[in-house]
């Protein structure tokens, strides 16, 4: 049995504390897709830690964790997590497994998405330049290195195969601004490879199948949010992979035939980094308070997230793409600070309302519909049941529920680790 658990907007929607929470329940955590731009925020006995590509169950005592074939891992970031997670105790040799069907990214696919991002100009798709784009464009193009060619004896030759095709394409931008980069780049790269060496490297298809047919319970893993879906979502702001739950078949080599319950992870408002559009997006104000309550500013990037109400248009959207069939409401003690609290119920395009996600809302003019729902001014973080939230905060879960169709099981209301209330 697998259940599924992804963000359903732009990001950003909590799902590592989530994940944590349900972890143990589980007997394997599988990333399913993403790259270490992908940050998932823990609070462990207090202290914070990121997680960039290791799936959010390894803090768990009797959770083992795979990194899925979908993934785009880089050596050099992985060393450091794994150094860092080790350094809090935890044994990775017996907690995690990757699978060797995991594409690599190399120090020239910085080097092409940082020129590929200049290259745009005004039209930047607000790319964290960490390398992803280009490695699944390899993926894609037959061309990339993956996990279990490490382990072959010719894998410096293969690397410098696929360094001179890349170099050969950056000839169309000044190379001289990227060599230095490179340069260092490498350098960290091979010291990183013999440490991914000594993992446990596996077949990650066959490894998962078996745990299947001998009765493990699996958790995936989703990474970004069902909005930067890159079929489905606001393209070509988007990432490169599949964020929604059609990619945990894709992304660790199992059959729709597992697949049970699809939990959807939400804010109880929106927020997004980098470029491209937000049709709920606060440009005043409340936007900054939204943001200065909410502490939004990326786990990876530092940069500080835009921020607009809840929209129920998108949300619908992507809970129709995945199936989902419960929810977590996230964040929901942010809104403490507001006497009122919106969200988009439609939007109006062209004069006319519709609820339903437009072909390409970039450059569209579109204009929110809204709901206004009477703020709480009581303090939520304390609370440690349900039933002790304001009537306020429960009717806006109630109205969140009837209009998606779904039901919101549980609410997230600070970011300690027991600080979510099962509904």
């Amino acid at each position: 049995m697998v259940d599924v658990l992804l963000g359903l907007q732009w990001g950003d929607e909590g799902k590592g504390k989530i994940v944590d929470y349900f972890a143990g329940k589980y007997d394997i955590i599988a990333r399913f897709q993403g790259g270490p731009n992908a940050g998932h925020t823990l609070y462990v006995n207090g202290q914070k830690v990121v997680l960039r590509t290791i799936p959010s169950g390894v803090f768990h005592d009797k959770t083992i964790n795979l990194i899925g074939n979908g993934v785009v891992l880089d050596p050099v970031a992985f060393k450091k997590e794994s150094e860092d997670i080790a350094a809090l105790g935890v044994d990775l040799t017996k907690k995690l497994f990757i699978a060797e069907k995991t594409h690599i990214i190399v120090p020239t696919h910085r080097a092409l998405d940082k020129a590929s991002e200049i290259a745009k100009g005004n039209d930047k798709i607000g790319s964290t330049l960490k390398g992803i784009g280009p490695a699944y464009m390899d993926k894609t193009g037959r061309n990339g290195l993956r996990v279990g060619d490490v382990l072959a004896p010719d894998f410096k030759e293969r690397y410098e195969k696929l360094k001179k095709k890349h170099l050969d394409l950056l000839c169309q931008y000044d190379i001289s601004e990227f060599e230095a980069d490179i340069a260092a780049w490498e350098a960290e790269f091979f010291d990183a490879i013999p440490f991914l060496r000594t993992m446990n490297i596996v077949n990650g298809e066959y490894w998962i199948n078996n745990k299947l047919k001998n009765g493990s319970k699996i958790l995936a893993e989703g990474a970004q949010g069902s909005m930067l879906d890159v079929d489905f979502g606001t393209y070509p702001f988007v990432t490169s992979s599949n964020t929604i739950s059609a990619g945990v078949c894709t992304g660790l080599g199992i059959a729709p035939k597992w697949i049970k319950e699809v939990i959807g992870v939400t804010k109880a408002y929106c927020t997004r980094v980098g470029s491209g559009p937000f049709p709920t997006e606060l440009h005043d104000e409340t936007g900054e308070k939204l943001r200065a309550a909410g502490h939004e500013f990326g786990a990876v990037t530092g940069r500080p997230r835009r921020c607009g109400w809840i929209d129920l248009v998108a949300l619908n959207y992507t809970c129709m793409l995945s199936g989902v069939t419960q929810l977590v409401m996230t964040k929901s003690d942010v809104l403490d600070e507001f006497d009122q609290v919106l969200a988009c119920t439609a939007y109006e395009v062209e004069g006319q309302q519709t609820k339903e996600m437009p072909f390409q809302l970039n450059g569209l003019d579109v204009k929110p519909v809204w709901e206004t729902f009477n703020g709480w001014s009581e303090k939520t973080a304390t609370c440690k049941h349900f039933n002790e939230l304001p009537v306020e905060m429960k009717s806006f879960v109630t109205a969140v529920e009837t209009y998606l169709g779904i039901p919101v099981k549980y609410v997230s209301n600070g970011p300690g680790r027991d600080q979510i209330l099962d509904k």
